[in-house]
């Protein structure tokens, strides 16, 4: 993955040699030509690499989704059947060919007091609602929201979601027998080392299978999938919430369903920008932000309990196992029913040493390690390496991607602000005659710059007549309007005319609109 994660715009216009379609319509193809379906099924070669993909990306899903549907109070078969479900769907309704979407921990933990306090059918309702709230936004085109997150908290988010992902492998390594850490060690070393000599096999796959033959073999008494919660016997059914349609219940789930909705897609939009820069395509995000609603929607239908895009799962896919279509996320859905249900008894054999490992190397190769090199922080602006850490201390301390990125954002708009406000200064420029004065404002004036703007005159010693020009400066708010209504009113006690001159269209429409109807200014 590049070291620094692009920000890439969402369309462009015209055509892109490596898309061959054009961009700046509704729909934006992120394929280039070798990372289509078909490509892929022409090709024996990128097939086995989906294929293989799939496989290592369904083992991976496992037990996160069962360690899910724990954090969320239900049963293991709740997140399975939803990261089934959400993974098929988003194969064919998702923006972002080869990202993966399943059960989250975010969402987990914006559901759990729904079950908690009354029960699965709530939860089914406010999954199937939240999916409505996505598409709604989607329609309403919260996509184009995304340019509006700077490259630090990009940044922030990528490391955070790197952290997250090795402390949760954490508990697996506290409590256990020695022969854990020696096969979690193992498999890194098969999974740095192996693509050294071959890379038609995905490196991960190679070191769950040998680990788990050789703990089934040596009968190694070790954590498995197993002893993460029971597997589903059984495939998913078609499920209505027994829930009475009130307002009442809408009462009851409405917030949640809301706060599932904004989590997940922020998680969801963020993921597929990273997964932008690291397959150098580009993806629609509008399309992956409805597709996500529908998802949760079929999802809900199926009694699962949610969900949203995976950082690390869609790592390992894209990353680690080389997938770029979505032929690979199809395919772990389908592989991880089939698992689950199907080889249930195989499956739990696994070592969770394993697939710790993998998850392991996950979290190495997401963390954007130029980012924290002594050099890049002398070189960075203070301002940038804040909103970095903000973004980073607040996705740690919270476990919530979506409170990360919020406060990243204000911070950087909080920073923005502080630098552009003083660059404005009022400049006395000409006396034409002794009862006139020119004034000169510079600089972009909104809530902020222009907050001191009314201690920059001299009301007391100018003459009868003041002259303010405009003319390099632009009124951006009603905050800017009311300060020059207050520097009138002070300059009217004293019995001097002002005169505002010099104001480009936008800037004199929106005073002409506001001047005088804001109260008195200050």
């Amino acid at each position: 993955m590049p070291s620094t994660p692009a920000a890439a715009p969402d369309r462009a216009p015209g055509r892109r040699p490596d898309h061959g379609v054009r961009t700046d319509g509704v729909r934006v193809d992120s394929l280039r030509p070798d990372h289509s379906v078909r490509a892929a099924l022409r090709s024996p070669a990128r097939l086995r690499t989906e294929v293989l993909a799939g496989l290592v990306v369904a083992l991976a899903l496992i037990p996160e989704a069962i360690s899910f549907s724990i954090i969320a109070g239900v049963d293991p078969r709740v997140g399975l059947f939803a990261s089934f479900t959400m993974a098929v769907t988003l194969a064919f309704l998702g923006g972002r060919p080869a990202m993966i979407s399943a059960a989250t921990g975010a969402v987990a933990l914006v559901v759990a007091p729904v079950v908690r306090d009354h029960g699965l059918d709530y939860l089914i309702a406010t999954v199937i609602l939240g999916g409505l709230i996505q598409v709604v936004l989607a329609l309403l085109g919260v996509a184009r929201l995304m340019r509006f997150i700077p490259r630090s908290v990009m940044v922030g988010f990528v490391n955070a979601l790197a952290i997250l992902v090795f402390v949760a492998q954490l508990p697996h390594l506290t409590g256990v027998p020695w022969a854990v850490y020696a096969m979690v060690a193992a498999g890194i070393a098969l999974i740095v080392g192996l693509p050294r000599l071959t890379t038609a096999v995905p490196a991960p796959l190679v070191a769950i299978v040998l680990l788990t033959v050789v703990t089934v073999v040596f009968a190694l008494a070790v954590p498995d999938v197993g002893d993460e919660g029971d597997l589903p016997d059984s495939l998913p059914s078609l499920l209505l919430p027994d829930v009475p349609l009130t307002l009442e219940t809408l009462a009851i789930i409405a917030p949640f369903a809301a706060t599932m909705a904004l989590v997940g897609l922020m998680e969801s939009l963020m993921t597929a920008k990273l997964v932008d820069d690291v397959t150098d395509t580009r993806s629609d995000k509008t399309r992956e932000a409805w597709g996500q609603g529908v998802a949760n929607v079929v999802t809900g239908f199926f009694g699962g309990m949610g969900g949203c895009a995976m950082i690390g799962q869609t790592m390992i896919n894209v990353k680690e196992s080389g997938a770029r279509t979505r032929i690979s996320t199809f395919l772990a859905g389908v592989f991880l029913l089939v698992l689950v249900v199907g080889l249930g008894d195989l499956v739990a054999t696994i070592p969770m040493a394993a697939l710790v490992a993998v998850m392991i190397m996950v979290s190495v190769g997401t963390f954007d390690w130029h980012s924290v090199r002594p050099a890049t922080l002398r070189r960075m602006p203070l301002s940038e390496t804040a909103v970095m850490l903000t973004t980073v201390a607040v996705t740690v301390g919270t476990h919530n991607l979506a409170y990360g990125v919020i406060s990243g954002v204000v911070v950087a708009a909080l920073m923005f602000a502080r630098r552009v406000a003083h660059m404005t200064e009022v400049v006395d420029v000409a006396h034409p005659d002794p009862g006139t004065r020119v004034y000169a404002v510079v600089g972009e004036l909104f809530w902020a710059s222009s907050n001191d703007l009314v201690y920059q005159f001299d009301y007391t010693g100018d003459p009868a007549n003041v002259v303010i020009d405009l003319s390099r400066a632009h009124v951006w708010d009603a905050s800017t309007v009311a300060t020059l209504d207050a520097i009138t009113t002070k300059y009217a006690a004293k019995g001097t005319t002002v005169t505002i001159t010099g104001l480009d269209e936008a800037s004199a429409q929106r005073h002409a609109r506001l001047a005088g109807h804001l109260g008195g200014g200050l």
